[in-house]
Order: structure tokens, then C-alpha cells, then sequence
């Protein structure tokens, strides 16, 4: 098979209900299609780039299984302390390969598989149900005895789908049709992540492009040294709030804004705009909805929820993300 567009999914705020849905945990890593041509193996991301070369060790692991050929879905993770961490992954895609070569050493990934499209006598299972794919994917991984390589777990009970979507340890959960053919490119799948809210001090604030009106709300958090760390933003203002939101902000413009870490520091996150914010003293508080964190930040731009009078600065602090 040449690049694939692996199957997609669409946003749902709840589980579907009814029959015939099959449910996994939605992890936090990257999607891999994984390609075995003989005794070549070749990575693709979801974006069809290839990361054969910065997963030696996830490329040999499927090198070594029996078979001529096959093609299977999942996600590369990283796991450290029984989590596993996204920023880990991100280190790998480096240009220096004595660096790729070191970190495969020093913290190897794995592969989850949830599908199996092609089996490994080289039939193409794409347009039968998801059952006869997944129960492929399992007959061939019980014969497979190989480290950091395994089938992510799946069920047909929407109660144990509820108690991983709860779960910390993961992003959200996936549904899909237990009838349905794998589409590619499309969005036959549902996603429904784990929403989380806290509570965070404006320590700045981002003008709109061309604008003299707010465009985005920075987000802080106090550390243990009771310093105001920058962890995100929240935008998607209302356009009927934003004159009266400027001329708030605009009154609260001063130091220190941020104590601790600062919009615009050498991170993933950085932009050309990174550096043009305002500063603000230490006194509005918001509530916000987030899906994710990643090294100490909301990993997506944040939902705003309410003003929290109510709430001290002071109280805003780091352990809400743990």
C-alpha cells in the first residue's frame, strides 16, 4: 500500500449510545500507520510524513515479526512512570540521528495497535467490519511475543468507556462502529475527550490582529515558589464582550504580569507573536475548560468559562493540573 489517510473523528461532548460500538482509550502520542514490505518497515504520521527514522527502535521491533507483509494503525507513546508524555516524542523528531539513536536508548517508545488494514498474508481487510479487523489484529498479536508492541485495550461496554473517559491517565475515548469499514480520510470515528476546569490568573493579554481590542486572555498559575507561571490562553471572546473586556484589562496594564515562566520562551508553543502581550497586575481571575496538559501547559488554547470574582489569585496554583 502506498500513503494512507488514516480514518478521522469527529468531536462529540458525550459517548454514543445504542448497539454496536466498540470503545478504546484515546491516547495521548502519535497516530502511526506502520507498513511491513518484505523486511522493510516504513512509519507514516497522520500527516502521511514519514518517522521511520526517528523510531529505529519501534521499526525494528516490527521488522522482527512473522510475516511477509502487513499494515496496522496506532499510536506511538511514550510512557514514563505509568503515564506517557507527548513532549517525549517531540524531542525525537530531531535532525542530529546520534541524538534520535541516544533518546531511542535512553527512553524508548512503543506502538499500541488498534487496527489491523492489511493482514500479513497481504489481504486487504479495509472494507470488512471492524470485528473481523480487530479480531485479525488479535490472532496475529497472540503469536507475538515482542517488547513495546501491544493491542490497546477495547470494549463494548459503554459503562467501561465512562470509567476511562474519567481516567487521568488518558486523553478521552474513541468510538467506533463495530460494522464499519476502516474510511480513509473520513470521520467515521467519534471522539469525546475528558474536560477539566480550572481556575487561573490573567497575568497578560494579546490584542487582536490589526486590532485595538482583546484578541486572547494569558493564563497563569502560581508554582511552589509562589511564582505566576504562564500555562496557556483562552481567545473565542464574544465580539460584543471585547470593547467593554479591553477597557478592564487595559486598567489592570502593569507589572510583574508573569513571574515564573513567560509568554514567548524558547518552547513548542512559540510564535512570531509570542512576545507582543501586555502585562498585568495580578487580580482577575477566570474559570476555563481544557482537555490536556503537557508539560506544564494547557496543550490547546483553553474554553473561557466565567469571571471568578470569588476566587483569590493566591489560590490559583499549579496542583489543579495534576
Amino acid at each position: 500500500m502506498a500513503v494512507l489517510a488514516p480514518m478521522e473523528a469527529r468531536s462529540a461532548d458525550q459517548l454514543p449510545t445504542g448497539e454496536g460500538w466498540w470503545f478504546e482509550p484515546k491516547w495521548d502520542g502519535f497516530r502511526c500507520l506502520a507498513f511491513r514490505e518484505g523486511g522493510e518497515v516504513r512509519l507514516q504520521a497522520k500527516s502521511g510524513k514519514p518517522l521511520t527514522r526517528y523510531f529505529p527502535e519501534v521499526a525494528r521491533t516490527l521488522a522482527q515479526l512473522p510475516g511477509d507483509g502487513f499494515v496496522v494503525d496506532g499510536e506511538l507513546l511514550a510512557p514514563h512512570q505509568g503515564r506517557f508524555l507527548f513532549e517525549t516524542l517531540q524531542m525525537r523528531l530531531h535532525p542530529a540521528q546520534s541524538r534520535i539513536d541516544r533518546l531511542a536508548r535512553e527512553t524508548p517508545a512503543v506502538l499500541t495497535l488498534f487496527d489491523m488494514l492489511q493482514a500479513p498474508e497481504g489481504r486487504d481487510l479495509r472494507d470488512l467490519p471492524l470485528s473481523v479487523r480487530r479480531r485479525a489484529l488479535e490472532a496475529f498479536m497472540a503469536d507475538v511475543d515482542a517488547q513495546g508492541l501491544s493491542v490497546t485495550p477495547g470494549t463494548a461496554d459503554r459503562r467501561q468507556a465512562q470509567a476511562w473517559l474519567d481516567d487521568r491517565k488518558i486523553e478521552g475515548v474513541v468510538a467506533k462502529r463495530l460494522d464499519g469499514p476502516y474510511v480513509e480520510g473520513e470521520r467515521a470515528m467519534v471522539k469525546v475527550k475528558r474536560v477539566r476546569t480550572a481556575d487561573c490568573v490573567v497575568g497578560g493579554f494579546r490584542y487582536g490582529a490589526e486590532s485595538r481590542l482583546v484578541g486572547s486572555l494569558l493564563l497563569g498559575l502560581y508554582n511552589d515558589r509562589d511564582l505566576l507561571d504562564h500555562v496557556g490562553f483562552t481567545s473565542g471572546l464574544a465580539a460584543a464582550d471585547k470593547p467593554a473586556l479591553t477597557r478592564r484589562l487595559e486598567a489592570l496594564q502593569g507589572e510583574p504580569g508573569f513571574t515564573g515562566d513567560k509568554p514567548g520562551g524558547p518552547s513548542r508553543w512559540s510564535t512570531e507573536r509570542s512576545a507582543q502581550w501586555t502585562p498585568l497586575r495580578p487580580q482577575l481571575v477566570v474559570e476555563v475548560s481544557f482537555d490536556h496538559v503537557s508539560g506544564g501547559r494547557f496543550r490547546h488554547g483553553t474554553r473561557l468559562l466565567r469571571f471568578r470574582p470569588d476566587k483569590a489569585p493566591e489560590q490559583c496554583r499549579m496542583d489543579q493540573l495534576g
